[in-house]
């Protein structure tokens, strides 16, 4: 079986809420997804990488310089407050990297069979989610 990998990147911020470590705070990352995804040949592909890379780049753009929140994890007075200033996105889920690894790799395998998806928070800190 053939595969391949593309990658993507956004710049968002966040938070842990009921957490004790330094990232109870706000602080942000350049967020680095690589995706692979497996297939059979078309054409002698598995995609077009820039149809691939389309579909990533959409998914980013989505969380690119907003404040991403976990549902709940703010009073509903902060959130009305954040929302007259910030793009803010909320998510169902806690913003971990294990997290988006997980949104991201079903994201994607709702267009392709994905094999993995990775999520980078740092370039040396990096969670995977994959089917196996």
């Amino acid at each position: 079986m053939h595969s391949v990998k593309c990658e993507g990147s956004f710049d968002a911020a966040h938070f842990l809420s009921n957490y004790e470590g330094k990232c109870r705070n706000i602080h942000g990352h350049r967020w680095r997804i690589v995706i692979g995804v497996k297939g059979k040949l078309h054409n002698g592909m598995v995609v077009d990488f820039s149809v691939l890379k389309a579909s990533i780049n959409n998914l980013c753009e989505y969380f690119d310089h907003t404040f991403i929140v976990e549902k709940d994890s703010l009073k509903k007075e902060i959130m009305e407050m954040l929302k007259e200033n910030f793009l803010l996105r909320e998510v169902n889920f806690r913003t971990t990297a294990e997290n988006f690894a997980k949104y991201f790799f079903d994201k994607i395998n709702e267009e392709y069979e994905c094999l993995y998806a990775e999520v980078y928070e740092t370039p040396n800190n990096c969670a995977r989610y994959t089917c196996e």
